[in-house]
């Protein structure tokens, strides 16, 4: 199979709000770019299996944008890399759009430097706070300000951009509150515009998901993070967010999908039990740099999506520190 990451096309949509008449042969999904790998993916083999009787688009307007369009009714699936938010939530019902939400893989939000860095062999969350934090504009500056012992280098910073849920779930993990952040940094929706800044600038340190990592692990050097409550710094991988040791950067990511669409659109019907079959999920999660659910998660999840169990079972926003145990029992619940 293909590599996923290389290319990236956005689409842009044109729809109302609640009663679209979607087309029948058209899947139009947007949102999250660490989510896209997975979509992608799974968009290609089903076309493929399908015979290419469907158009399926895929675009990168990070979470939030996602979450803007969907609401609206421009597509009928959001990628997203956290939970819905309350003001998403109250947008959906303004609109009359109900949706289902289907968790589909964990991440390991993976901190990233140069490979030229050679005095960073692992990060405490403190001193990501101190890098990140607000107060740290135009104050922390160079690497010697962020552990004694650090060389006298300007610190330049990459991550995603304010629309990304990525960029909510590192803010609310790292400096404790979702958004708050300085705001001098490179800043993108498109993790390939990332990796390309961190591996061209040796004094380079940022963020994003696990799958763009994988991709270009001979571009960029992978920071293991002591956890918060001590011990050993731990690598972020596969293993590593599967057992949950890799905290507190590890997190689920989800699909979103318009009740009406599923019920409209046999298309949009069959992509989502295509994109839930553990055997697809399975190896195409994997296959992307992600890490599958266990079976019984992604069973659960064509449980909620046949009976089209609607409505979030997450507080809202980004979610630290949630254990497959912790998800399991939410699809459970819901």
């Amino acid at each position: 199979m293909k590599h996923w990451l290389s290319a990236i096309g956005i689409v842009g949509v044109a729809g109302a709000a609640a009663g679209t008449v979607f087309a029948q042969d058209l899947i139009q999904i947007d949102g999250s770019s660490t989510v896209y790998p997975i979509t992608e993916a799974m968009a290609e083999e089903f076309q493929a299996e399908s015979g290419g009787k469907s158009q399926i688009t895929v675009g990168i307007s990070g979470t939030g944008g996602g979450f803007k369009k969907f609401c609206r009714g421009e597509i009928q699936i959001a990628d997203a890399s956290r939970p819905i938010k309350e003001a998403e939530r109250t947008a959906c019902a303004e609109a009359g759009i109900e949706f289902i939400e289907l968790p589909v893989a964990l991440d390991a939000l993976t901190v990233m430097v140069n490979p030229s860095n050679d005095w960073v062999d692992y990060l405490t969350v403190d001193e990501l706070k101190k890098i990140w934090e607000p107060a740290a504009q135009g104050a922390v500056t160079n690497w010697s300000q962020v552990r004694e012992g650090f060389p006298d280098r300007p610190l330049t910073l990459y991550g995603a951009g304010v629309d990304s849920g990525t960029y909510d779930y590192f803010t609310q993990a790292v400096v404790g509150e979702e958004g708050a952040s300085r705001g001098d940094f490179t800043a993108s929706e498109d993790d390939n515009v990332l990796v390309q800044g961190i591996a061209s600038d040796p004094n380079a340190l940022g963020f994003f998901g696990l799958a763009y990592y994988h991709e270009n692990q001979d571009k960029l050097k992978a920071v293991p993070i002591q956890p918060p409550a001590g011990g050993d710094p731990v690598a972020p991988g596969v293993e590593t967010a599967r057992d949950g040791s890799y905290q507190p950067l590890s997190r689920p990511i989800f699909i979103y999908v318009s009740k009406q669409a599923a019920d409209d659109v046999p298309a949009v019907q069959q992509f989502v039990e295509f994109y839930l079959d553990p055997e697809n999920a399975e190896a195409l999660v994997e296959e992307v740099g992600y890490v599958p659910l266990p079976t019984e998660a992604y069973e659960l999840a064509q449980r909620n999506f046949e009976e089209r169990h609607t409505g979030t079972a997450f507080g809202g926003g980004s979610q630290i520190g949630l254990a497959v145990e912790d998800l399991l029992q939410a699809e459970r619940t819901n």
